[in-house]
């Protein structure tokens, strides 16, 4: 089973990682633009495994496509950070046209290979990769609802001293401050409801928190996170290789669900061999539906600037 990861950057480099630790594939491939540095980063991971205990080869390659030859899933994470001064549509401009060769390149070597998008502005920029691929719709999924999804329960845990690996939690909406939509409602510990441990005003709180866990971490850190993103990335890997059927909230391409379609935007799906291979419409209230079609329509008001 093979993995290549265009952009060995921070994310793209954890995932490698988090790949290579767990022994998810056998084979992990980090391309990267820059000369020399997705071979740097693959050679410091692989002078890792005697310590860690792992057989997975992570090799690394300069622009070199025939590397990721054959790869089962290949997950997206280049592109560019918006910068000061620096307006949406040109974002949205250069990493459109970053994806598109990063697409081409890859199919042309990866045919069959399931697309992980990681490159921001996440659902607009996976809406662009599968309209230029011409894939299937179940095999080009955006990433970030899970990472929306464990800041969820991390702020939840906190909040509620309980252990952060016996919380359910979701959260649906676009990938973005504005539209993310945390859904207390079906927020469990062990099967009961949140409500049991939470006050209304605390579960606020923790809902503010969430929305805005990206930007907080950007400030901290003064660049954007890239453990969970990374480890994120990796777990839905992990679904696709091994066929797990795994339910994560997830962004893909709605053709009538939730009453909406053209738009990629996340929703829970199950995530096997094939990508995501079905959509689960959840029984939202009146307001969180107000609020999915208001995230539906902040997306196709950026999705209007794709150059295509």
């Amino acid at each position: 089973m093979k993995v290549s990861i265009i952009g060995a950057g921070n994310v793209g480099a954890t995932c490698a990682q988090v790949l290579a630790y767990q022994q998810i594939a056998d084979e992990v491939v980090l391309l990267d633009i820059n000369e020399g540095y997705a071979e740097g980063k693959a050679m410091d991971i692989m002078q890792s495994a005697h310590a860690i205990g792992f057989d997975t080869v992570v090799k690394g390659s300069t622009n070199d496509y025939k590397q990721t030859e054959n790869s089962d899933v290949v997950v997206v994470t280049s592109g560019i950070p918006r910068k000061p001064g620096m307006t949406r549509e040109e974002l949205i401009s250069t990493n459109v046209k970053i994806v598109e060769t990063v697409i081409k390149s890859t199919l042309e070597h990866s045919p069959n290979a399931v697309l992980i998008i990681v490159t921001n502005p996440l659902d607009t920029i996976t809406y662009a990769a599968l309209k230029l691929s011409n894939l299937p719709k179940n095999r080009v999924i955006g990433m970030g609802n899970l990472l929306d999804s464990s800041r969820f329960k991390y702020f939840l845990s906190k909040k509620s001293n309980l252990p952060i690996s016996e919380l359910d939690a979701i959260v649906i909406g676009g990938h973005g401050d504005t539209t993310m939509i945390p859904l207390p409602n079906y927020s469990k510990y062990k099967g009961l409801p949140i409500q049991d441990f939470l006050t209304q005003q605390e579960i606020d709180e923790v809902v503010s928190e969430t929305m805005v866990g990206g930007a907080t971490l950007t400030k901290l850190l003064g660049t954007s996170a890239w453990y969970a993103p990374g480890a994120s990335a990796a777990y839905m890997v992990d679904a696709i290789l091994h066929d797990k059927k795994k339910l994560i909230p997830c962004a893909v391409l709605l053709e009538g669900e939730y009453d909406t379609n053209d738009v990629v935007v996340g929703v829970p799906c199950v995530i096997g061999k094939n990508g995501w291979e079905k959509i689960i419409e959840l029984d939202l209230t009146d307001s969180e539906k107000e609020k999915f079609k208001s995230s539906v329509d902040a997306i196709k008001e950026v999705n209007a600037q794709i150059p295509f």
